[in-house]
This record gives C-alpha cells, structure tokens and sequence, in this order.
C-alpha cells in the first residue's frame, strides 16, 4: 500500500456547465424574417442598425423581412436589415 496521493481532480468539481449557445445565428446575406433572432451575446459587440432592434439581452432581431447586412462605421460592427420590397 502506497502513501503516496494520486491526482486529486478537486479543482475541477463543480465548473462545468452548459454552454449558452451565443453567437451569429443569420450570417450577412442570408434572409431573415419579422422577428427571426440575428445575433445572440453578451454586451454590445454587434450594434442595430436599419430594421433592427436589440433585445433587454442585447439579442439583435429582425423588425422586417429582408436579407441581413453587416458593415463598420466609425470601428462599430453593425447589422441591417435590407427589405426584399424597395
């Protein structure tokens, strides 16, 4: 019998937990409809822009049926919504 311990793992217990699924969900080009989830994150790293509105948790959403956009003004990462009907 050893009295030697082997590798605890008591660091590890307890900081596991499901990632939240955050990120782009609709890329630039793609259609989006009225209401369809664009970008889901944390803070504002993607800012709305035309016929987008962000959400309590920053969530950005389609507020009309088009194809998603993305551009920088002024080093901002910003989404828009170009409708199908001009």
């Amino acid at each position: 019998m050893s009295k030697t311990k082997s590798a605890g793992g008591k660091a590890r217990q307890g900081t596991r937990r499901a990632g939240k699924r955050l990120g782009v969900k609709i890329f630039g080009g793609q259609p989006a409809k009225i209401g369809s989830i664009i970008v889901r994150q944390r803070g504002s790293r993607f800012h709305p822009g035309k016929n987008v509105k962000a959400g309590r948790d920053f969530s950005l959403y389609a507020i009309k049926t088009g194809i998603v956009a993305f551009r920088q003004k002024w080093g901002k990462k910003i989404i828009d919504v170009i409708p199908l009907n001009n």
